[in-house]
């Protein structure tokens, strides 16, 4: 008799920096765990709103800012991933999120969700162009004519303000954030401990 694997979930968004290392190590960490991820993309917009946040804290607090890139530089050497901060900074996610909606829902997710990373964080591009994205679909052989369609329709724009009020519900205010056994840890500096956590005996 099978037993099914416990299971993380992540919660992530395109326009976080540190999703992105977070996001190019977790299924690697997972593997090794034993454990499975659900991937859950979201869009910190309304979160940070409702915190009376127009931006990102990193441009609202320039030193906070400029702390955030030096440390990615360092994280992002010692993990061998190159490192760019895109401008504009940050990013407009809402149709990559989209994407990534259908993407988990179809297979092809955790794919997509690491070469948008890779767009955006190692080569700069603007994740919010659809001419982007839909090259991004290209290069992982999905024809994106239909998808870039897609995501225009009311029922993906809805699943993504569903997932980001759950989000909300649970208490998360930043990204990455990682549930295990209903127990919030937040920040790539802590995916590991929520992965041992899970992938304890």
């Amino acid at each position: 008799m099978s037993t099914s694997r416990p299971k993380l979930e992540f919660w992530y968004e395109f326009a976080s920096t540190y999703s992105y290392l977070s996001a190019m190590r977790i299924e690697q960490l997972a593997e090794q765990a034993g454990i499975g991820i659900v991937w859950k993309p979201f869009v910190l917009g309304p979160i940070f709103n409702a915190q009376g946040w127009t931006t990102s804290p990193f441009n609202i607090y320039p030193a906070k800012g400029k702390y955030m890139v030096r440390e990615m530089q360092r994280l992002s050497s010692a993990r061998g991933l190159p490192f760019r901060l895109p401008s504009p900074f940050p990013q407009n996610s809402l149709y990559a999120a989209r994407l990534a909606l259908i993407g988990h829902d179809a297979g092809w997710g955790p794919a997509f969700a690491r070469a948008v990373y890779t767009a955006e964080f190692a080569d700069g591009a603007n994740i919010s162009d659809k001419q982007v994205l839909g090259r991004i679909l290209t290069g992982l052989g999905i024809d994106p004519t239909s998808l870039l369609a897609r995501i225009e329709q009311a029922d993906i724009k809805q699943r993504l303000r569903q997932q980001t009020e759950v989000a909300q519900e649970l208490g998360i205010f930043g990204a990455p954030s990682f549930l295990a056994h209903d127990e919030l840890y937040w920040g790539d500096d802590r995916l590991e401990q929520a992965v041992a956590v899970l992938g304890a005996p």
